[in-house]
């Protein structure tokens, strides 16, 4: 084989293996929110409230939490299909939990197990993509990683509770055949990545975890865009725990297919626009972001109050749409006040923000249910979002 040709064989593999990776990500990104439109199913069979709801979401956000910061980085060191094939099979033994056991420990466990699966995945397969694009087109911009990486990403937790709120819907047996599904997805997923071509040289480096840096010298801007991250991602807890709840006991509205379109929703919002906001200026961006979040929320809560569902779907679009902006605007403050050399440890102190934002604050909205008023209690939730970023908006805009 010629020097020319073996050059053209190895560009086609990274090429398809930059397609393998995204499907895999996307699919097990997809599976982790899958149970959103099910959860009023296991509350019917065995008579929960929206409280245990709020901490089954919230043990999945801490086994991302304990990952990300234990494993999420070791892939630097050890390839990235070492670490992604491992992280897809886990989420496949939490689907297996899934299946045979539907009490609410099994729950706990298996969303932990989804928790620790997603810590390890996100970090390393957007790198992965990062890495076989930039293999399979030498001389092209990351504009194309980027964008897939972030539709594998938010496109895929979308993705999870549409596919499982259909099947819930259509289909016999719909706390196992929407797992089932996803199993047979992930496993494809697993063997396309274990067929992809390695972009990191393996090393022996003494283990540590991940550090997070707080830049000493631009602390109060970086703390306000870890504020903004914890509103954000506690909008996208908000739809993948208590939601559809809403929707049924509220609305009166009890398609599990609708539950996972308003799921779907407002993550697909999210990542449109992240992509069509790709090369807004941060200012403007985060003016964006953070204007449509906030009416976004408003509508919301208006309209589990009228009740109205037109208005809850517009609001959970906007509101998604605001999210995912103004997240990608709290990552650029955060590149733009830290030093290149501590780049990863500052977005590691910016991820721990976000993902305790999504625990965190359902888990509060959770217990305020067990003495509120739903409705009394989601205006307190959306008042607390709102508040924080009154807060720290002067802050983000000095930062841009």
């Amino acid at each position: 084989m010629t020097t020319q040709s073996a050059r053209s064989a190895a560009t086609r593999r990274h090429g398809a293996g930059f397609w393998f990776v995204a499907y895999t990500f996307a699919v097990t990104m997809g599976f982790s929110a899958a149970p959103a439109p099910l959860y009023v199913l296991y509350q019917e069979k065995d008579h929960f409230g929206p409280f245990t709801v709020t901490l089954v979401f919230a043990a999945y956000a801490f086994g991302v939490i304990a990952s990300l910061f234990l494993a999420g980085h070791v892939s630097d060191w050890v390839g990235r299909r070492r670490v992604l094939v491992p992280a897809v099979l886990i989420n496949v033994a939490a689907g297996v939990v899934f299946l045979i056991w539907t009490s609410v420990p099994a729950l706990l466990a298996a969303r932990v197990l989804s928790g620790i699966s997603i810590g390890m995945l996100t970090a390393t397969a957007t790198a992965h993509l990062t890495e076989l694009h930039l293999a399979a087109r030498p001389s092209a911009s990351r504009t194309r990683a980027d964008v897939v990486a972030t539709a594998a990403n938010l496109g895929g937790i979308g993705l999870g509770p549409l596919v499982a709120g259909l099947l819930a819907e259509y289909v016999p047996d719909p706390l196992h055949v929407p797992y089932l599904v996803f199993q047979v997805l992930m496993l494809l997923g697993a063997l396309a990545v274990a067929l992809s071509p390695e972009t990191v040289t393996a090393t022996r480096v003494r283990y540590r975890p991940q550090r997070v840096s707080v830049p000493p010298h631009a602390r109060a801007r970086y703390l306000a865009a870890g504020a903004a991250a914890l509103a954000e991602f506690a909008v996208f807890g908000l739809f993948t725990s208590l939601a559809p709840g809403f929707l049924a006991n509220t609305l009166h509205q009890h398609s599990h297919a609708l539950a996972g379109v308003s799921v779907f929703a407002v993550f697909g919002a999210a990542a449109v626009a992240q992509i069509v906001l790709a090369r807004t200026a941060l200012r403007r961006l985060l003016a964006i972001g953070l204007t449509l979040l906030t009416v976004g929320l408003v509508l919301v809560t208006v309209a589990v109050w009228l009740p109205s569902l037109a208005l809850f779907l517009v609001g959970a679009v906007l509101a998604g749409a605001g999210a995912g902006a103004g997240f990608k605007g709290s990552v650029g403050v955060v590149l733009g006040v830290a030093s290149r050399e501590s780049r990863g440890e500052a977005l590691a102190g910016l991820f721990l923000a976000a993902y305790a934002g999504l625990a965190v604050p359902v888990l509060a909205l959770g217990v305020a249910t067990q003495i509120l008023d739903l409705r009394v209690a989601l205006l307190g939730f959306t008042a607390a979002l709102l508040l924080i970023l009154a807060v720290v908006v002067r802050r983000l805009f000095r930062a841009s």
